[in-house]
């Protein structure tokens, strides 16, 4: 017995040591990861910046390394965000070791209204004299979008071109709630609020419907007319061609003027060589946007100027609490805004907002805050691939609202969901529920029964005050009388084009734009951009990686594309309380 406690000891012991050992051995791996991102890149003169995007971009890039860290590969995952990319674009313009850009890109991890922004950043870098080439096995319809205002665009032999417009295609449970017994119990206002329809119809309502035309044609027309004038073909003719699937093939792209020639890579890198006066047997000279990201830009003030324009990010769904990363927190975004409100050097603030809604109650705490922030300061709302229901909300206060035609917006409407499942656990499962209680709506909220009219009358006073309250809060912030507030509401989204139209944005723009505005309204000369919330701590961010990161990445990989559906599933498990949001999740193929 005294061999068996000694060596089960002596197991404990080696365990303990190797345990410290490896985290020791990890640390120093991550030690020497980040010290070679922190590196000065060096710019030598005739270098191309190389354009992919390959990874996700979000509005806000972080420059906590841990934060782009993968546990799983032990290696650091190139990725930046929309400001840093936009940054980058403008510093290589002023650059002049960067001769051009060279642009690879096939399935853009990112919104049209993100691609917009880039797109219009590209465009001003090819005003300053310098090329910009596009090369691609295959285009998507938004990285041909983007790819359109390079100089030269070139396919690869038997490659092709996606082109045969857009589509929003939603995803309908109510026939299988009915198989399982399920009944969602929804309370709405807004005859376009059509965030609950997947749960209680099989098909779009024509109100949906109309409004989903509206959106995406808003968004089609913008994208033609760009590619129209980089390309030269007439806006008819594009759309003839999406309806009659033209672009087949690559002999067709090249034939109907998509593209300026059919070139392997090697081709194309031969002739970026001779662009930038590379000898054919050298290394074309390339330097991607995250090595780029560590060049020093040029300093735009002599001195290091006191005042700042603090730029706020949300983006994400809105919830209660601290949020996430990728999710607005009430707490956590309020909190931000009363930081910058409250910092005397802090003259303008741009409220950068990407998100389609969620809670009512949390989108009125943010409101709040923005509504305090711009009694004092100069507050400019920017929005990015979405700001509609809730995500308008918390921007109806600013001073300005900034869009980019393609942005999706309004969705002014509310609902509440409470599933029944005493059904199905009855028939399905054999479970069944009692209640004991000391009044009769006691347990009003409970997903095992039906709700009685009471109760159901209950919500919809809720509902309808919210929505009041809503209306109201862009009635004030917009200027409008309620009225006129009502009839473009209803839960109905709309275009950023559209919402010019109607008065729900002030003018179209990128988060570059907002920030312009920001300066010229608060009358700065020098200034400095802070971002915020804060980034969390990076030993917080790393332990994030190994424990909810872990679970999503599995999950991810197992359900390939439909890890979106999922994500949806997900999303509405955790909704509480009333919500405002966008009425599904809308992507751009």
């Amino acid at each position: 017995m005294k061999s068996f406690f000694k060596y089960l000891l002596a197991s404990v012991v080696g365990v303990m040591v190797a345990m410290v050992i490896i985290f020791f051995i990890f640390m120093g791996i991550i030690s020497v990861m980040i010290a070679s991102t922190d590196r000065t890149t060096v710019i030598r003169p005739n270098t191309l910046l190389h354009l992919e995007l390959d990874k996700t971009v979000y509005d806000r890039s972080s420059k906590d390394p841990f934060d782009s860290f993968d546990p799983f590969s032990m290696s650091l995952r190139s990725s930046l965000g929309l400001n840093e990319i936009l940054e980058n674009i403008n510093k290589a313009k002023e650059d002049e070791n960067i001769d051009g850009i060279f642009l690879e890109i096939s399935i853009p991890s990112a919104g049209i209204a993100t691609l917009g922004e880039i797109r219009e950043a590209l465009e001003d870098f090819r005003e300053s004299g310098k090329f910009i080439i596009a090369s691609s096995d295959l285009y998507s319809q938004p990285a041909y979008y983007l790819a359109s205002i390079a100089d030269k665009v070139y396919l690869t032999p038997s490659g092709g071109i996606a082109f045969q417009g857009l589509r929003t295609e939603i995803m309908f449970f109510k026939n299988a709630l009915d198989r399982l017994g399920i009944d969602p119990q929804i309370v709405r206002h807004g005859e376009f609020k059509s965030a609950v329809e997947p749960f209680m119809q099989d098909r779009m309502s024509p109100e949906n419907r109309e409004q989903i035309m509206t959106y995406i044609s808003s968004i089609w027309e913008h994208m033609l007319e760009k590619i129209s004038e980089s390309r030269g073909i007439d806006v008819t003719r594009l759309n003839a061609y999406a309806s009659g699937l033209t672009i087949r093939n690559d002999q067709r792209a090249l034939e109907y003027g998509f593209v300026d020639g059919l070139k392997y890579r090697h081709e194309v890198i031969n002739e970026l060589k001779e662009l930038t006066g590379i000898e054919e047997d050298e290394d074309l000279k390339t330097v991607s946007l995250p090595k780029y990201a560590n060049v020093p830009g040029k300093r735009e003030f002599k001195r290091f100027p006191s005042d700042k324009v603090a730029v706020v990010y949300a983006q994400g769904t809105i919830n209660v609490g601290e949020g996430g990363q990728q999710m607005i927190g009430s707490d956590k975004i309020s909190r931000a805004l009363r930081e910058a409100r409250l910092d005397k050097n802090v003259k303008a603030i741009v409220f950068r907002v990407n998100s389609g809604g969620g809670s009512a109650l949390a989108s009125e705490v943010i409101w709040r805050e923005v509504k305090e922030a711009a009694k004092e300061k100069v507050v400019i709302a920017s929005m990015g691939d979405l700001a509609a229901s809730g995500g308008y909300y918390i921007v109806a206060a600013a001073d300005k609202i900034v869009a980019h035609p393609q942005t999706l917006t309004g969705s002014i409407g509310v609902f509440g969901m409470l599933p029944n499942t005493g059904q199905f656990f009855e028939e399905k499962l054999g479970i069944t529920f009692d209640v004991a209680k000391t009044n009769e709506h006691a347990d009003l909220g409970s997903i095992f029964r039906p709700m009685t009219p009471t109760e159901r009358e209950f919500i919809r006073d809720g509902i309808e005050d919210i929505y009041r309250l809503f209306v109201e809060r862009v009635s004030e912030g917009r200027g409008m009388e309620e009225s006129m507030v009502n009839e473009i509401a209803q839960g109905r989204v709309w275009s950023g084009a559209n919402a010019l139209e109607i008065g729900l944005i002030d003018e179209f723009g990128g988060m570059e734009r907002a920030i312009e505005i920001a300066i010229e309204d608060a009358g700065l000369e020098e200034y400095r951009i802070v971002s915020l919330p804060v980034l969390k701590d990076p030993f917080e961010r790393i332990m994030d990686q190994f424990t909810s990161g872990i679970r999503e990445r599995i999950i991810r990989k197992e359900l390939g594309e439909s890890f979106r559906y999922y994500d949806m599933l997900q999303q509405v498990m955790q909704m509480e309380g009333v919500q405002a949001r966008l009425p599904f999740e809308i992507t751009v193929y």
